[in-house]
């Protein structure tokens, strides 16, 4: 099984961007995994919030396919513990998916289309955080989950 994770805008960050990198690159070692990175919509400060998720949508949607499993980091998502997020994501695995993807959205949300094709949505946190340190969580969480499933030390309970 491939994991993708689908974000919009790029990371400003250096920082951050060599974090991200370091546990994509982890990553390696334990499954196909894919980070894409959707360009900001140009000239968005003259479009409504509706009009923003609707082209970010139409780009989200071209990078899926009918067989993948669209899964969107939604504040009203489910939440998981690492440990609960470790065995669905075995489960997922077990069930033969080719392609689980992952998708953070814009600033605003995703557009309804977006959420009709959605197979699910998972929240890491009732807090909110900028986009791009969720990026950082969210490969991380992938990395320990994996870490997990190989009982591998780096998750102390």
């Amino acid at each position: 099984m491939q994991i993708k994770l689908i974000a919009i805008g790029k990371t400003d960050s250096k920082e951050l961007e060599q974090l991200i990198q370091e546990y994509v690159k982890r990553l390696g070692f334990y499954t196909k995994f894919e980070l894409d990175i959707i360009p900001d919509i140009k000239n968005s400060k003259n479009l409504s919030e509706a009009s923003q998720k609707e082209k970010e949508g139409e780009l989200i949607l071209k990078k899926v396919q009918q067989s993948d499993e669209l899964v969107l980091l939604d504040e009203q998502g489910k939440h998981y513990s690492s440990l609960a997020f470790s065995e669905y994501l075995q489960k997922k695995m077990n069930a033969g998916l080719k392609n689980l993807i992952f998708v953070i959205g814009g600033p605003y949300g995703f557009s309804d289309e977006v959420y009709k094709r959605a197979n699910g949505k998972l929240s890491l946190s009732a807090m909110t955080f900028s986009h791009q340190m969720v990026r950082l969580f969210f490969v991380e969480q992938i990395y320990r989950a994996h870490t997990i499933l190989r009982n591998e030390p780096y998750h102390h309970q």
